[in-house]
């Protein structure tokens, strides 16, 4: 049987879109269990449930005594399910809060594949919810414990749901439930991430209006119940809030954090337009090699109903992005999956010589990049022993480049994606799960914790006082880490933990200060272990000192 053949033969009905979430499940899963917790958003967002299931308090999100006012708690309840099905917050699994970003690149993959199956088939469906779940930017995201793939997910079902109804007046009808997948996924997108759901859904919405002047069709959407279900989703933890901080959190999340957002730059993450654009290639891979035969495709298709939806949805939301000062690689994200549609709809035609050499070049270049990439992080941060997982981490990835581009220019387009995204998945998983854990500069905070662990000094092993001080090094992981109430603090402060005979870290730039403050108090401090390394974060080199009281 051929390629084509066999996608034929399971891209029907549910088959599609549960094969398309299982290759994002692959692509995202090694990571989820073997990398570190990340600095600085994944631990600040898994600290900050940590605190919700410790505290009870499921509608002011804290993290450590300071109010954390920038996004909705979505994401908090979905992380604290899992954390309570599965763990603990007492055990600090950093997989176990990540298992609901997993969850939403699969529901991700699944809607792109269902959604495109209603305009281009079930085939070409099953291939754009597989392009979209192996992407670089997606599978990595699924496995970072903070909003991004959730919010990719039901921004995702939000479209294709919505794709179902625009399809509705020109194929069959919408599913019984379809309105429901509408107004669901746009209402926990809301509460995930505020208006950015919104906006992607109601800017393609407003385009195709313009573009079809006709909306007869958003008559099947139900809008009056539809509402209903949105405000019964997020208006019992808005009122919630906005009674619990009179009224704080909302001048923070838009005053404090939106506004400044489209002002400027923001947290020095400003650039100019373009940025997402030139970064398209590299967090789309292995879908690059289609992307010049996308753009042949859906300008010549612009008038055919499939590819018009996902212009309509690209388009405007991806503007925005780009107009939008303050820039993260992850703000398209959910606009990607329209990217994904006309990928694989370009992928079933015929690609011109232009197009096809065009992808090939451009997917070369991006394999071949990050190959060298990997190569670079494994000299500067690895040693000699990590250079198996080096090479097997760059080969498969520059393979998945280079193989693809072989094929694609030699016309074999289908084979070419299959290969390259089955080297992808595999490359990204060397990497996150094999190599990246090695890299132990990185991992100050996890390899302090080790070091605690050994000498019996971490707080929850029931031994050592909380709790613990910290001098010179404030990074959310190492309070994921130790515990909820770890003190961040100066040479003074970690003085007065030795005093209290509780532990203590102290960066070298804090040294003496904290000699000196063991001094003025009279006592003495043993110290069990060092750990130097790399604050990844700023790019500062880093030597922490653990200490304990002397007997």
């Amino acid at each position: 049987m051929s390629l084509e053949g066999l996608i034929a033969r399971f891209a029907g009905g549910w088959r599609g879109p549960a094969i398309a979430a299982l290759i994002a499940f692959i692509a995202g899963a090694p990571g989820v269990f073997a990398a570190p917790p990340l600095d600085r958003d994944e631990s600040r967002f898994a600290q900050a449930t940590a605190q919700m299931l410790e505290t009870g308090d499921f509608v002011v999100i804290r993290y450590q005594d300071q109010p954390r006012f920038k996004k909705p708690v979505g994401i908090h309840w979905l992380q604290a399910a899992s954390v309570e099905a599965l763990s603990s917050p007492e055990a600090r699994a950093i997989w176990a809060y990540r298992i609901p970003s997993l969850l939403g690149a699969m529901l991700a993959a699944a809607a792109c594949a269902w959604g495109a199956a209603a305009f281009f088939g079930g085939p070409t469906g099953l291939v754009a919810g597989g392009l979209l779940g192996s992407s670089l930017l997606l599978s990595t995201e699924a496995l970072i414990a903070k909003t991004d793939a959730a919010l990719c997910g039901f921004t995702t079902l939000a479209m294709a749901a919505l794709a179902r109804f625009y399809a509705a007046g020109r194929e069959a009808q919408p599913g019984r439930w379809t309105w429901f997948a509408f107004w669901f996924g746009l209402a926990a997108a809301t509460l995930i991430k505020g208006p950015v759901g919104p906006l992607v859904v109601g800017l393609a919405f407003a385009t195709l209006a313009i573009c079809d002047r006709r909306l007869g069709w958003a008559a099947a959407l139900r809008p009056y119940w539809g509402l209903l279900l949105v405000a019964a989703v997020v208006g019992p933890w808005a009122f919630a809030v906005t009674v619990a901080t009179d009224g704080a959190f909302w001048s923070a999340a838009i005053v404090g954090d939106l506004a400044p957002k489209l002002a400027g730059g923001q947290e020095t993450h400003g650039a100019p337009p373009g940025y997402h654009t030139l970064l398209a290639p590299l967090l789309t891979f292995p879908m690059t090699l289609l992307l010049p035969a996308a753009a042949v495709g859906a300008w010549r298709g612009r008038a055919e109903p499939g590819v018009r939806f996902a212009l309509c949805w690209l388009v405007p939301g991806f503007l925005v992005f780009e107009l939008t000062p303050t820039k993260l690689v992850h703000y398209p994200l959910p606009v990607y999956g329209a990217v994904a549609w006309l990928a694989a709809a370009a992928l079933f035609a015929p690609i011109g010589r232009v197009a096809r050499r065009g992808g090939a070049v451009l997917a070369g270049l991006v394999g071949v990049a990050l190959a060298a990439a990997v190569a670079s992080l494994a000299t500067t941060y690895g040693d000699p022993t990590d250079a198996p997982a080096a090479i097997i981490a760059a080969g498969l990835l520059a393979a998945a480049g280079l193989v693809g581009a072989y094929m694609l220019w030699r016309g074999a387009a289908l084979g070419a994606t299959t290969w390259a995204t089955g080297l992808t998945v595999l490359g990204h998983a060397v990497l996150i799960a094999g190599l990246a854990p090695r890299l132990e500069p990185l991992w100050l905070s996890q390899r302090t914790e080790a070091v605690m662990a050994r000498a019996k000094l971490l707080p929850r092993q029931g031994l050592a006082d909380a709790p613990v001080a910290v001098a010179g090094y404030a990074e959310p992981s190492l309070v994921f880490a130790l515990g909820s109430d770890t003190q961040l603090d100066d040479a003074d402060e970690a003085a007065a933990a030795i005093a209290d005979r509780r532990p203590a870290v102290v960066e070298a730039r804090q040294a003496a200060a904290f000699k000196a403050a063991l001094a003025r108090r009279g006592v003495t401090a043993v110290e069990v272990g060092r750990v130097a390394g790399v604050d990844y974060s700023n790019g500062d080199d880093m030597r922490l000192s653990i200490y304990r009281a002397a007997p």
